[in-house]
């Protein structure tokens, strides 16, 4: 792979749409499109307007045969996505149309990308940085308007001035304090502990903020894992047909109807939650039936959050007990189902259960569906609130492993600071904390590193 190809790729999903777009980015991208370009005008696409559309044809060069009707976009650097000449062909969106115009495109001259190799190259180039270049992916990942937001608050660059602030007083700290150690009888601003020590902290109260916010934007990135639990017929696909608005499970009399997880998505004020239905918990010898209870056991350990349904037409029994002891040690929710149809027999407090804490729903009717999702908000969120974005947000582990390295060195220098250690240990340490918020930026990463994360991206990106 070299900056000096031009690369070409397809970047709209291949199948059936209005229009599909093949990319091109490089030098010679204009004129490898020329090539395949002629226009009813007899029109150059070297001679036109920077950022203007061309309408013409995409044609064989060695027949003559006309591929498809196109509009041809030519951006000329720098004022483009990656700093280099970009064209881009909107074909009719099809795949054999589009697959063709490739065909030729890579047959003129061109590569084919890499996964990610457009936005890497924006970033090679000085467009944007490492953190920014993540964020792209996030907005297409994006599962809510809200998960959408904060990946864009990344993308314009509120993570990166943020780092770079605290970045750039660490490397101040680090000069003062090298400056001393070179020059102690010059007119150099003494080295007093105490100061330099506040001074530090301070910058690592701000950084642990930020890693703790990591927590919250993971949930937004990934989605909230969250696993509707209970012994068999309490009504976990009556609930999740009623958080999605939609007969995503089937629901019988009989017990044990689901054998599998059955999962699916739920925007909740923003927040992206993965939900589960699982398989009713209890003894069994039936082997579908045991393999989804054992299913059911691994969502919960693997879940963020548990909802853990108990049924109000019937007596807490053995089985609501085992229920209880599965999740006491997990974030959870408990929901007490089938108020419409409520037994005077269920007694809550012989399960330990304060009912006054519990959501009652009627999952069949509908009832309580909406406070029960107000208060999974609250159980998972406390820096957001709803469809409002206050705070900077770590929603990706890299930035979050890179800021708790940059604490650690800075918890050490505040360590030897007051053991009055030698300075050039905490000039080193210093120097460290500020190498490790540069890999959030991309100021001081590895080509191993940044092939990792532009992997994630889709080809044409």
């Amino acid at each position: 792979m070299s900056l000096n190809d031009t690369i070409a790729a397809i970047s709209t999903p291949l199948g059936e749409g209005g229009i599909g777009i093949v990319r091109l980015s490089g030098k010679d991208s204009i004129n490898l499109t020329e090539r395949i370009f002629k226009s009813p005008h007899n029109k150059k696409l070297s001679e036109v307007k920077t950022h203007s559309i061309t309408y013409g044809y995409v044609i064989d060069p060695e027949t003559g045969n006309t591929v498809d009707e196109a509009l041809f976009t030519v951006m000329r650097a720098p004022k483009t996505y990656t700093r280099e000449d970009i064209v881009e062909i909107n074909c009719h969106g099809g795949i054999i149309p589009l697959r063709e115009t490739l065909s030729l495109i890579l047959q003129s001259g061109a590569r084919l990308a890499e996964p990610g190799e457009f936005t890497k190259r924006a970033f090679l180039n000085g467009r944007i940085d490492l953190s920014q270049a993540e964020a792209v992916i996030d907005i297409i990942r994006a599962k809510t308007a809200t998960a959408e937001r904060i990946a864009l608050k990344q993308l314009e660059g509120r993570l990166s001035d943020k780092i770079k602030e605290i970045t750039e007083k660490i490397i101040a700290i680090c000069a003062n304090v090298e400056a001393y150690i070179d020059f102690p009888e010059d007119e150099v601003e003494e080295i007093k502990s105490d100061k330099l020590l506040q001074h530090i902290n301070n910058l690592n109260e701000s950084l642990r903020e930020l890693a703790k916010s990591y927590k919250e934007g993971r949930f937004f990135r990934k989605g909230v894992s969250t696993a509707i639990v209970g012994k068999p017929n309490v009504g976990k696909s009556s609930l999740l047909n009623a958080l999605l608005e939609k007969d995503r499970a089937i629901v019988t009399e009989s017990p044990g109807t689901t054998r599998d997880i059955i999962e699916d998505y739920l925007n909740v004020n923003g927040l992206p939650l993965r939900i589960m239905d699982t398989a009713g918990i209890r003894e069994s010898r039936e082997l579908a039936e045991k393999e989804g209870v054992l299913r059911s056991l691994r969502a919960i350990e693997n879940s963020d959050i548990v909802l853990a349904v108990f049924d109000l037409s019937a007596p807490l029994d053995i089985l609501d007990m085992e229920v209880l002891q599965k999740i006491k040690n997990k974030k959870s929710l408990i929901i007490l189902n089938k108020l419409d149809i409520r037994n005077a027999q269920f007694n809550a407090t012989e399960g330990g259960i304060n009912e006054e804490e519990c959501i009652k729903i009627s999952a069949s009717k509908g009832w309580g569906i909406e406070e029960l999702k107000k208060k999974i908000y609250s159980l998972c969120l406390t820096r957001v609130e709803t469809g409002e974005i206050k705070d900077i947000l770590i929603s990706n582990i890299r930035h979050k492993d890179a800021i708790e390295k940059a604490i650690k060195s800075l918890e050490e220098a505040e360590g030897l600071l007051g053991r009055n250690e030698p300075l050039e240990i905490i000039a080193v340490l210093l120097r460290e904390a500020a190498d490790s918020l540069g890999e959030i930026t991309g100021a001081a990463v590895s080509e191993t590193v940044l092939d990792k994360i532009f992997r994630e991206f889709c080809i044409g990106k």
